[in-house]
């Protein structure tokens, strides 16, 4: 499969099912589709490259010109770089066969928050249920649970994630120390993380999470008008103020790696490039900034007819960070970070992100889902932390859901990168978690081009 497309004065040609990806002139890149039939004739190479040459006469470049082209293009062809065939698509049966191991646990350390973010999934933290924290005995059942699960697996990952999960902190230093505990006995390593509003940061707590955690997620939607509009305290006043100094703090002690700024954009603010800029302007240099799932009759919610403005706006972004990184000011865009040189690997080609199979989501009473915008709908509960696993038909269900089983994907060229995109968002939209968050994959397809066309302005 080929994707072409022009983008800031480049032409890129993307193969989708090897991942290389070409910059090239206006010659070339006319003469690629027409040259892509005759590849899979299976002819000759006399006969291909005669093939060839007569599919592109039409184009108005010279005979000698269209034969060079039409080399370089076969050429490309045989070294697997150009027209390269699906060689994952007859694993699938093979690979959803494979030992499910546990690799990642998301612990709703807190079912409570501080904060009234207006767009936030989990209600205040509450998930559809009550206000609870994560007891120690839970927290350490969980990851006694990972620990058993996890098969011969080193790298173990935990998120403490709410809510808010600073408002329970005692209990995370407690998990954390007791995480680190079982790293020697079980040739473990645990990778923690924390997601978390800042408004309870202080500098004893960064002190510890600089020593434990291997990232930390800072919640901010940019501009201190757009923050304050959907992340107000309960009384209604506004966090920025509260949070950027923290923030700022948190990023230099870690050296600027090691973290990510992360905000949400609405409908509230279709210009979120302007967000981005501002991040970056206030000294972040790890940034990402997404759209808004929400439900159609939300006022906040993103529409079809906002589609062409998004679209604008990252290659707005995308120019914009180009200019930076070449005045020495660049900073990572998470949405636009690809790996051109290795590509997304077998595993992520055919599994995704993992939901509901390698990755689990534990409520604080100890409840397994197969991820955290799972939790609290009772029909994906999967089990808990004391019988373990007991909906297996849970878990095998999202063995299944790959690029491969959605019709939306087949023919779609970022699906290597996405995976097929979120079960959350497809089971929220269409009942189901093997269709696909249109309005999603729009804004992925573009975020792809944009990544692409970034690596390719910074190699010039």
């Amino acid at each position: 499969m080929i994707h072409q497309y022009k983008n800031n004065g480049y032409n890129i040609v993307l193969d989708v099912n090897r991942g290389s990806v070409h910059v090239v002139d206006d010659c070339v890149y006319d003469a690629i589709p027409m040259v892509e039939p005759v590849v899979k004739k299976g002819l000759s190479k006399e006969e291909e490259l005669a093939a060839a040459i007569e599919a592109c006469k039409d184009l108005p470049y010279g005979q000698e010109e269209m034969r060079e082209v039409c080399e370089e293009l076969l050429a490309l062809k045989d070294a697997g770089q150009l027209y390269t065939e699906d060689i994952y698509e007859k694993y699938i049966g093979d690979f959803k066969k494979r030992e499910t191991v546990v690799k990642a646990l998301c612990l709703h350390i807190a079912h409570d928050c501080n904060l009234a973010c207006k767009y936030c999934f989990a209600e205040e933290g509450e998930y559809h249920g009550r206000r609870a924290l994560m007891s120690f005995e839970v927290g350490k059942k969980a990851l006694d649970f990972l620990v058993q699960n996890s098969g011969n697996r080193v790298n173990l990952e935990v998120d403490f994630f709410g809510g808010e999960p600073l408002m329970n902190w005692d209990v995370v230093k407690h998990l954390v120390a007791y995480g680190r505990s079982l790293e020697e006995p079980y040739h473990k390593k645990f990778r923690f993380t924390l997601t978390t509003n800042g408004v309870l940061l202080n500098d004893e707590i960064l002190e510890f999470v600089n020593r434990e955690m291997s990232n930390i997620v800072l919640s901010i939607d940019g501009r201190k008008e757009v923050h304050d509009k959907m992340r107000p305290f309960r009384g209604g006043q506004g966090s920025y103020d509260q949070i950027v100094p923290k923030f700022q703090k948190v990023a230099k002690s870690r050296d600027q790696m090691n973290y990510y700024v992360r905000g949400t954009f609405t409908r509230n603010n279709l210009d979120f490039s302007k967000d981005v800029e501002h991040l970056a302007d206030l000294g972040f240099e790890q940034i990402s900034v997404e759209p808004v799932v929400a439900k159609p009759e939300d006022s906040y919610a993103l529409r079809d007819e906002d589609i062409p403005k998004l679209l604008e706006e990252y290659d707005n972004l995308a120019k914009e960070l180009i200019r930076r990184r070449k005045e020495g000011k660049g900073v990572n865009f998470f949405h636009f970070m690809i790996d051109l040189d290795g590509g997304p690997c077998v595993a992520k080609r055919l599994s995704g992100c993992g939901s509901g199979t390698e990755y689990l989501a534990v409520t604080p009473w100890g409840d397994f889902y197969p991820c955290h915008q799972f939790v609290g709908q009772e029909e994906f509960l999967m089990g808990n932390v004391d019988e373990g696993i007991v909906r297996t038909d849970i878990r095998d269900e999202f063995k299944t859901c790959n690029v491969y089983a959605k019709e939306k994907c087949k023919n779609c060229f970022a699906k290597f990168y996405c995976s097929g995109g979120c079960a959350a968002n497809s089971y929220n939209f269409h009942g189901k978690i093997n269709d696909a968050y249109d309005l999603g994959c729009e804004l992925q397809r573009k975020r792809v081009e944009c990544a692409i066309m970034i690596k390719a302005a910074l190699a010039e």
